[in-house]
């Protein structure tokens, strides 16, 4: 026996393994994987959102990097290996949450500004409608009839939105003196990966990767490079910014959460879809080497840049997914959400839930509510969270009838991950709307492995994106069910009448927030 145990522990002494990091919106998690893709070891904190004035929302810069080494440590020791043994650490981080911090201490100027943050609305309504934005979309249509370049009919579609870095970044340089070391050149801009590459090498290295900066609002995904026109027209520094570069070790590699998971559901190929349902959601098709020029509010983004390689994503988002479902925990219905909805009520009994918190693609209004319409004295919180996940798979229908429509792109396969993903409900009306098969991974974390992918192939971990397919698992494969939608986005009558009733109150919440 004791001489079983040393070969076996000699064993695990031998072998290596990959360390990932997962950055999210409520949690930090990591994972030990092995060569299988198997997790080995784990750890997760919690991530304290701070509301210091209603539509604002920051982290704590310090106690985030505390939080990311706590997690790191424990899933290691959790494995029961040793540090030693991690042959390369990849990371995962939401995106467009920033900070600043002095360049030659390194202390934070404010706390993160987080993506959900909405302290930045009136200014981007006030950029959007303004006469500059009017001139700059003039211009580029002129230049786009005749040149037929699509950068210019990008530049012409152009709109700014709170969820990206740009207006929130130009709210904190004039909001905030202690950003005045911006004139001395002694400011330092980062989104989260940028802040933990900074704290990993101790203040050497002021760097992002490209999928990260390609969400942010301010870099140009046709040149690949920082916009100067963007830097000009809202007074942004480029000195500030940190360099671009490939997620290859070292130092460790970082991706954006979504290009991540979109990395660990293996959809390297044109065509192929992911849906993420976690915190929001967030449906991304790979459209190749060439950025997806969108006139609905789809957003192209960097997938992915290893070597020569660059893979764009076209996105669109919801922002308040796995919110409304903690919402509708509060109302006392914490196991419900799980329960398989037909056996709780047969419909929302005429009640319809356009979700919270501004639209985005296609109808891209900041300023929309949330609210319960069609509400009757018989209606039950039976009828309020089945309303709830009806419009998670209602919300997916528009998306990606809007991804078929603007992209021309056949579809090739449909992932579906997150927290949210793991309602049977919400999974199978979705497929029934989309009229086509949408399969459920084993794994539901796919940030962090696609992550770990990333870092694994670029130490020789895993040889190649084909090994990586093999490693791939399925737990469900939802089939679409006959009389609700087609798979070409198109409706029949089984459901088209409640898409209908949502779509009005959908209209009848926006704008609500103006101010007269």
């Amino acid at each position: 026996h004791s001489s079983l145990s040393t070969d076996v522990l000699r064993d695990n002494l031998l072998e290596n393994y990959i360390i990932s990091v997962d950055v999210g919106t409520t949690s930090i998690r990591c994972h030990v994987y092995d060569k299988e893709a198997q997790i080995r070891g784990s750890c997760v904190t919690k991530v304290n959102l701070l509301y210091p004035e209603p539509g604002m929302v920051e982290l704590d810069p310090e106690e985030l990097w505390m939080g990311f080494v706590k997690v790191v440590k424990g899933a290691v020791q959790d494995s029961g290996f040793q540090m030693c043994q991690m042959e390369a650490l990849g990371i995962s981080t939401q995106r467009g949450t920033f900070t600043t911090w002095d360049r030659k201490t390194g202390v934070p100027f404010h706390n993160f500004i987080s993506w959900q943050d909405l302290r930045a609305a009136d200014l981007v309504r006030s950029w959007n409608n303004s006469c500059t934005m009017k001139a700059l979309h003039g211009v580029a249509k002129a230049l786009h009839f005749l040149s037929r370049n699509k950068r210019f009919l990008a530049a012409s579609l152009i709109v700014f939105s709170t969820q990206h870095v740009t207006l929130r970044l130009a709210w904190a340089l004039q909001n905030w003196k202690r950003v005045e070391a911006v004139a001395q050149g002694n400011c330092c801009f980062g989104t989260i990966d940028t802040w933990l590459l900074y704290k990993l090498t101790k203040g050497l290295v002021h760097a992002t990767d490209y999928s990260n900066a390609s969400a942010t609002g301010i870099f140009d995904s046709y040149q690949m490079c920082w916009s100067e026109l963007c830097c000009f027209l809202l007074s942004l520094p480029l000195s500030i910014l940190p360099k671009a570069r490939d997620p290859s070790p070292p130092p460790p590699p970082q991706m954006a959460d979504q290009q991540a998971a979109m990395f660990g559901e293996c959809c390297f190929d044109v065509g192929d879809v992911k849906i993420t349902m976690g915190t929001g959601t967030f449906m991304n098709i790979n459209t190749g080497s060439q950025p997806h020029t969108s006139v609905s509010g789809l957003y192209p983004v960097v997938g992915w840049k290893i070597g020569p390689e660059v893979v764009y994503l076209a996105e669109g988002n919801a922002a308040d997914t796995g919110t409304a479902i903690k919402w509708a925990q509060k109302l006392g219905e914490s196991d419900r959400w799980h329960i398989p909805v037909m056996a709780l009520c047969r419909d929302s009994g005429g009640g319809t839930f356009p979700r919270i918190n501004g639209r985005r693609a296609p109808l891209n209004d900041p300023k929309a509510c949330a609210s319960f319409m069609g509400l009757k004295p018989s209606t039950t919180k039976s009828h309020l969270v089945r309303a709830i996940l009806e419009s998670i798979a209602f919300r997916n229908k528009q998306l990606y009838e809007t991804m078929l429509r603007e992209t021309h792109i056949p579809i090739t396969k449909i992932r579906a991950d997150g927290g949210v993903g793991t309602n049977d409900f919400v999974m199978q009306l979705t497929a029934d709307l989309f009229g086509r098969k949408v399969s459920r991974p084993t794994r539901h974390e796919m940030s962090c492995l696609g992550a770990a992918f990333v870092a694994g192939l670029g130490v020789g971990y895993w040889r190649s994106r084909e090994e990586l397919k093999k490693l791939q698992s399925t737990d469900c494969v939802f089939l679409p069910r006959n009389g609700y939608g087609t798979a070409d986005g198109k409706m029949t009558d089984q459901y088209g009448q409640v898409i209908q009733s949502w779509e009005r109150a959908l209209q009848r919440s926006m704008n609500w927030y103006s101010k007269a």
